[in-house]
């Protein structure tokens, strides 16, 4: 995993965590208070964005993360290259197991952990969630 700063983002790694900020502040997390946005690049560069969306019966709720990949598979993308997931927490957001068993399902290349603070992990995949089941 890499460390650094949301300011040393370039470009589409920028821009994902830019669209991911914005898409948090439309989570609608009336239980937890824990808004979480996502945003995924495709290979033929469209970004999707997502929040996390809760209800009262607590196994319907949906994470941002899967809400973005949803929404590019949705639009019939498939190859997705990159995710970033945010919420504000005091160091990057940590996305839930099965958020990373999606993650790995469409093999995202690069995963960008950020918080409030500007905090950014960039990892793979693999490294959420190795061993991560496939048939």
């Amino acid at each position: 995993m890499q460390d650094m700063r949301a300011e040393n983002l370039a470009g589409e790694q920028r821009k994902l965590y830019e669209l991911a900020l914005a898409a948090r502040e439309h989570a609608y997390a009336p239980y937890s208070h824990f808004a979480v946005g996502a945003a995924v690049r495709c290979a033929d560069g469209k970004c999707y964005s997502g929040c996390n969306v809760e209800n009262a019966s607590y196994g319907l709720c949906c994470c941002g993360e899967r809400n973005a990949i949803f929404a590019a598979v949705g639009a019939g993308q498939r190859q997705l290259e990159a995710l970033c997931v945010v919420a504000d927490t005091p160091a990057p957001v940590a996305p839930r197991g099965a958020c990373r068993q999606v993650m790995s399902e469409f093999k995202i290349k690069t995963i960008i952990l950020g918080n409030l603070r500007g905090d950014i992990k960039i990892c793979t995949p693999e490294e959420l969630l190795p061993y991560g089941f496939s048939l």
